[in-house]
């Protein structure tokens, strides 16, 4: 470069080794950027002199420094669900610590999908991490042609390929419940789901019927369907009772289930876990070890799933080419007394 000539931008990225759109992010303060490629270029601009023109800066950024957390679910049940509570309060902290803003969002119901998207689309957010579990819901399919970047929470209920998500191993979750209960002895395993249009439940299902094949049991008239709410559990629990009297084990789809499993088990003069014990899913912190006796149920963390969503969105916001996939998080089993 001549001495009498100022350093561009194009110099700065150059000397930097990184992209031109990355050092404008860089000298920009985007929150999308890392530190290391940030801390690169900000010592290449002072090494070269390099002021960036102000006027232009203000043009090219276009940045909200807003997400947006979409949860396609009726209002009630987002409100009453102690894992969208966790959600939504990870969300925040891990936001917030990569200095974004969390904007909260519900479709309550498809009326509500062509707002959310003209809203997004609008330039209020830089990208979106959606919950939208249930088969049929429009907005994975409306989110397609979106301008933002996406990051899903679970497999979309679409069941759309394609999709960057981040989902739990429900299956091999209900499997582990399965095999406990029948290391511990118990024969007649009953199930209470959730709603089946919603892909953990559906693969919640099929673990717990792996389970019992390769336990050499048999699945028929053992399961009954809820809707992850206890009332549901209740209810659910109580027809197994009537069809299975000799019932000894109830593995429910959702702590909040298994909390109404054991409420309808009560009713019914049977102890928990002498009788029949008791299974759930979530392993709820403020829930799972307060019920009477305390819940046995499959560990999984709502803050793992948002940190690794958020770690997704922020690499695609800074221009990272990630192949579209989920990755399947872990689960554990949380031992306790209802088992």
């Amino acid at each position: 470069m001549p001495m009498d000539e100022r350093p561009t931008l194009e110099d700065v990225a150059a000397y930097a080794g990184v992209s031109r759109s990355t050092a404008s992010r860089a000298l920009n303060d985007d929150a999308y950027v890392s530190t290391r490629a940030k801390e690169k270029v900000l010592g290449a601009a002072r090494e070269l002199g390099y002021s960036p023109n102000q006027a232009a800066r203000s043009l090219v950024t276009r940045r909200t420094g807003a997400v947006a957390v979409v949860l396609s679910e009726p209002e009630a049940n987002v409100l009453d669900d102690p894992y969208f509570a966790s959600v939504m309060h990870g969300a925040f902290r891990e936001l917030s610590d990569a200095g974004v803003q969390m904007l909260l969002m519900f479709v309550d119901t498809r009326d509500d999908v062509p707002r959310t998207i003209k809203f997004l689309e609008g330039g209020h957010a830089d990208g979106a991490l959606v919950f939208a579990p249930h088969k049929g819901d429009p907005l994975p399919t409306a989110l397609r042609l979106a301008r933002i970047p996406v990051v899903y929470g679970g497999r979309p209920g679409t069941g759309r390929r394609g999709a960057h998500a981040v989902d739990f191993d429900n299956e091999g979750g209900a499997r582990l419940a399965v095999e406990h209960l029948y290391d511990s002895g118990r024969r007649r395993i009953g199930t209470v789901t959730g709603m089946l249009d919603h892909p953990a439940a559906a693969d919640r299902l099929a673990g717990w019927r792996k389970g019992l094949e390769a336990a050499g049991l048999d699945p028929a008239d053992l399961s009954e369907p809820g809707d992850f709410t206890m009332a549901s559990g209740e209810v659910a629990t109580a027809k197994l009772l009537a069809r299975c009297p000799d019932l000894d084990a109830v593995f429910a789809a959702s702590d909040l289930m298994a909390a109404g499993a054991m409420k309808a088990l009560r009713a019914a003069g049977r102890k928990v876990p002498k009788d029949v014990a008791v299974i759930g899913f979530d392993d709820h912190p403020t829930l799972a070890p307060a019920m009477e006796p305390p819940l046995t149920s499959i560990h999984q963390d709502p803050r793992q799933q948002i940190r690794e969503m958020v770690k997704k969105l922020l690499s695609l916001l800074g221009g990272e080419n990630i192949r579209p996939e989920t990755t399947v998080l872990p689960v554990t089993l949380a031992v306790r007394d209802s088992t």
